[in-house]
């Protein structure tokens, strides 16, 4: 970054968190906007993601009065080819943006979706809020537990609509399973098991080269620690702690977050056992993330066993899961199982799930995925819900609201911290912090590089 731009993010930010009460109501809920009129979404991250977000809301433009306002990215070449790269745009007249600051200080745009790097997604929301923007994030929303709360507190205090990008919550067939185990289709539920058997292979060295014309590698970095560039780490970062958390946030986010959903869990787990680290052929790469792990997780008000396993080889799963129940892609599986005193339910994807009753595991009710469906369009509904929300003003027709994305990442950072210390952890859920031990309250927050820093008092 530019120490123009340097010194334009400061200033943003020190406006947003000293005179954020001016920004403090979306335009949407002022009455500037009455409730059916048109909702102006600005997009921060154009990387492969973003494909959903612009699918989903170009989809949804005539039907549901929404407009891609803007578009901003680090990568001023990603900006001058963001028609050709993601053609729906071309639909719409729009504002681009190499600093997001400038978008956040934009008044006409009433949100935001973001689908950028996990080690921003925290600070970006709570800066959107904080200018009066309603936010979609993608998953997982943190890098660590506390940026969770903070995320929390900057949406309940601007009264922001913030949606977390687990999209399951949305797809009617997934929603339908798990109301199907609320009633007791199953019987009383005394497990849940989630799974991802993904084969991620070698991914590569970390080789500095000259940062690339046009791509402003500061703001890239933000707030995590400041390291040379590489194609490794501009594309990798997926599975580079610096960044994000490996398949342990950017899958079983997913998984955890169906199994806390199908079970009523509304709260912190209390302990956390994990084992895992990285193994071929990881060994053989610099990604320092787990790719390997196994853990069980114990809540205080339910008694359920739960437990989660992450690994490169598919061999054989439960339930005939990938087998006749095929994920979106080969050699993979990803999925739930619920256990039940009458039988048992699979949600083998993201789409569709299935019940087996009594000793003969006869079906039972399900809903297979529609010989029709879009992968490209699985998100439609997540963000029908999100700009229904925003009409609405409540927080609580999200569906998957910032306090639930808050609580199903925690559970995967306290699986990781688990892993690193080699041993159970104990959380206290009222506090947020582990119950007497400094060891692991130190992975609780990560240090943060200026100007990007998240505040205490958001």
């Amino acid at each position: 970054m530019s120490k123009t731009s340097r010194r334009s993010f400061v200033q943003a930010s020190a406006l947003a968190a000293g005179a954020a009460a001016t920004f403090s109501v979306p335009q949407v809920l002022l009455g500037q906007r009455g409730a059916n009129e048109r909702i102006r979404v600005g997009l921060v991250g154009l990387g492969g993601r973003m494909h959903s977000h612009v699918g989903s809301l170009a989809a949804m433009a005539e039907s549901d009065n929404v407009e891609i306002a803007a578009v901003c990215d680090c990568d001023k070449k990603k900006l001058a080819t963001a028609e050709t790269d993601y053609p729906q745009l071309a639909n719409f007249k729009l504002k681009k943006y190499s600093s997001q600051e400038e978008l956040f200080a934009d008044k006409s745009i009433d949100a935001i979706s973001f689908s950028t790097q996990d080690h921003w997604h925290a600070l970006q929301t709570i800066l959107a809020c904080q200018a009066g923007k309603h936010v979609y994030v993608e998953k997982p929303p943190t890098w660590c537990i506390w940026e969770g709360r903070k995320m929390v507190e900057a949406a309940r205090k601007y009264r922001c609509m913030v949606q977390i990008g687990t999209q399951n919550r949305s797809s009617p067939h997934v929603v339908e399973g798990i109301q199907k185990l609320h009633e007791g289709v199953i019987g009383k539920l005394y497990m849940a098991r989630a799974m991802s058997y993904k084969m991620r292979g070698n991914l590569g060295k970390h080789k500095p080269v000259p940062v690339p014309e046009g791509l402003d590698w500061d703001s890239w970095v933000g707030p995590a620690r400041m390291v040379e560039y590489s194609e490794f780490h501009h594309r990798r970062w997926y599975w580079i702690e610096n960044f994000a958390s490996g398949d342990v946030a950017n899958q079983l986010v997913h998984d955890v977050d169906k199994v806390r959903w199908g079970l009523g869990l509304k709260d912190h787990p209390v302990t956390v056992a994990c084992m895992g680290g990285r193994y071929v052929p990881g060994d053989s790469d610099d990604a320092d993330t787990h790719n390997t792990l196994a853990f069980m997780c114990k809540w205080a008000d339910n008694n359920a066993l739960v437990t989660v396993e992450n690994r490169h080889w598919y061999t054989n799963s439960e339930a005939q899961m990938r087998d006749k129940y095929p994920f979106v892609a080969e050699n993979q599986c990803v999925g739930e199982i619920f256990f039940g005193s009458e039988g048992y339910m699979i949600i083998p994807d993201y789409s569709s799930y299935y019940t087996f009753l009594g000793p003969k595991n006869e079906p039972g009710p399900c809903q297979p995925t529609d010989k029709n469906f879009n992968w490209t369009d699985e998100s439609v509904p997540h963000f029908r819900n999100w700009i229904q929300a925003i009409r609405s003003g409540k927080h609580e027709d999200l569906n998957a609201d910032v306090e639930e994305g808050h609580k199903s990442a925690t559970v995967c950072h306290l699986a990781k911290i688990s892993a690193k210390l080699g041993r159970s952890v104990h959380f206290d859920p009222s506090t947020e912090r582990f119950v007497n031990d400094p060891e692991a309250d130190k992975f609780l927050k990560r240090e943060y590089r200026a100007p990007y820093i998240i505040p205490e008092q958001v």
